[in-house]
């Protein structure tokens, strides 16, 4: 059985969505190859103390370091989306602050829900920069 995005995604959790964003990117890089540069940051979370020197609480979980004329680069904020057994993930106030500072600072911002939403994003960034 091949892996794919959606069978990644299966489980609901953020993590997931995530991997299954990457999965897809995977499969996609030749047609969008910037995508190369996506990486997750990782932050401070209820299961990632904020004790570790230098990660942040609040901080979006990925960022594309692509410049497109008028954006820095793409942070984007990754929730799981709402299902039969889960609700969609939300926005703390920490993640709040950070959204509001980036966009302040000349970067574009995206909450998505679900890794197809995340993709979605992520190719209509690119496209804005053609």
């Amino acid at each position: 059985m091949a892996i794919t995005p959606e069978s990644l995604a299966k489980s609901g959790t953020e993590h997931g969505h995530q991997a299954a964003l990457f999965c897809w990117i995977a499969l996609n890089v030749d047609k969008y190859p910037e995508l190369k540069r996506l990486f997750h940051i990782q932050n401070a979370s209820a299961n990632r103390s904020a004790r570790v020197v230098g990660v942040k609480a609040g901080v979006p979980d990925l960022f594309l370091p692509v410049k497109n004329g008028r954006y820095s680069g793409l942070f984007i904020e990754l929730k799981r989306p709402q299902s039969e057994v889960k609700k969609a993930g939300k926005v703390s106030k920490e993640q709040d602050d950070w959204i509001q500072h980036l966009l302040l600072q000349g970067f574009g911002v995206a909450l998505c829900y679900g890794w197809e939403a995340a993709r979605n994003m992520l190719i209509q960034y690119l496209k804005f920069r053609e």
